[in-house]
């Protein structure tokens, strides 16, 4: 494994992660499929033999059991120094009032549960999920700041946002003083390429890397055009395709077959030999639940597409609504009850008294 540095830092991981979102008890809350603890440290001890340092995870997956799995298991399988722990705060895993947002009593608290769950003294990469419009940038950046100041954080990170509003938060930090993100964590892959307008030159220009969520689009990149699994019957809303591009969609889907049926690979290497191409990607946050989909990522390391597979690989490619990056409180609020069985007025009626 060739480890490499995110950003402008000193970091180094995997330029493979594990997305962590299925290893928790399914019982606990979002998401219905995913793995208990014997199953997932069967699978994240195969991504460390395979030499995979980088595990990202969040408070809200599993309500908060995926912390507590992944901590668990990598404390009982290798040293802590050696691996790169990556988390995410915004969204609730409790009822009341300061239980969601980005405010500084917020974000001092989660901080706090998200070290007890995962069982270590200190949090490598510590991410907002969603910006919180409803509290000022300053006294969100400033408390992220004394995390890392307090060592409870090393490294700071970010997602979905809206580039202007990325910039204007990298803008603050630089003027402040303050620690600055050092990724941003997008939705990106080559059925969705809307971050290529003004993220990811964005990114480029300020030296912040990306890590790239939904590297396969939900799995439709990694299998034949029409084929569904249990994930996608138990999601059908997130798994919904869009009319007016799934004419593209399929033909894209059928060049990555088309390809990996030449290659004698399976389509998820070449869709993810595709993301390494552009710089601006450290790493696909691969949701693994089976040993093969940590070896097909791993593999993917190993491909160099040509520019004639990458254009057949494009071409299809239709521009379509851009709904990334929006980070609403009611988005946010509605991502919260998926994970947690609160409800959105349980947690965001803060925005009824502003």
């Amino acid at each position: 494994m060739q480890y490499i540095k995110i950003g402008h830092s000193g970091l180094e991981v995997s330029p493979i992660c594990v997305g962590c979102m299925g290893f928790g008890d399914p019982a606990k809350g979002h998401p219905a499929w995913s793995l208990d603890e014997a199953a997932s440290r069967d699978l994240i001890r195969h991504a460390l033999d395979a030499g995979i340092n980088f595990f990202d995870t969040a408070n809200m997956y599993s309500n908060g059991n995926s912390e507590e799995t992944v901590g668990k298991v990598l404390k009982d399988s290798t040293n802590r120094d050696s691996v790169v722990i990556a988390t995410k705060l915004a969204a609730p895993t409790r009822n009341g009032p300061n239980a969601i947002g980005l405010s500084r009593k917020a974000i001092m608290t989660e901080v706090d549960h998200s070290l007890r769950r995962l069982g270590t003294d200190y949090i490598d990469l510590y991410q907002i999920h969603r910006r919180d419009q409803l509290t000022p940038w300053e006294e969100t950046l400033e408390a992220l700041h004394d995390l890392v100041k307090m060592g409870k954080v090393r490294y700071l990170g970010a997602s979905s946002m809206k580039a202007w509003e990325f910039g204007k938060a990298l803008h603050l930090q630089k003027t402040n003083g303050w620690s600055r993100f050092i990724s941003m964590q997008d939705n990106y892959n080559l059925l969705a390429r809307e971050e290529e307008n003004e993220m990811i030159p964005l990114c480029s220009d300020e030296g912040v890397q990306t890590m790239i969520y939904s590297p396969l689009a939900r799995g439709r990149l990694a299998r034949p055009w029409g084929e569904t699994t249990a994930r996608t019957q138990a999601e059908a809303e997130g798994a919904r395709q869009e009319s007016a591009t799934a004419d593209s969609d399929q033909k894209i889907v059928d060049a990555v077959a088309a390809i990996a049926a030449d290659r004698r690979v399976s389509q998820a290497q070449v869709a993810l030999a595709w993301l390494r191409r552009n710089p601006v990607v450290a790493a696909p946050i691969v949701g693994v639940l089976k040993t093969k989909h940590i070896d097909d990522a791993v593999a993917s390391l190993s491909i160099t597409l040509t520019d004639d597979e990458t254009k057949k690989l494009e071409a299809p490619y239709t521009p379509r609504r851009d709904y990334q990056g929006i980070s609403t409180p009611a988005l946010l609020a509605k991502a919260a009850e998926a994970a947690t069985g609160f409800t959105a007025a349980s947690v965001s009626n803060r925005q009824l008294r502003r």
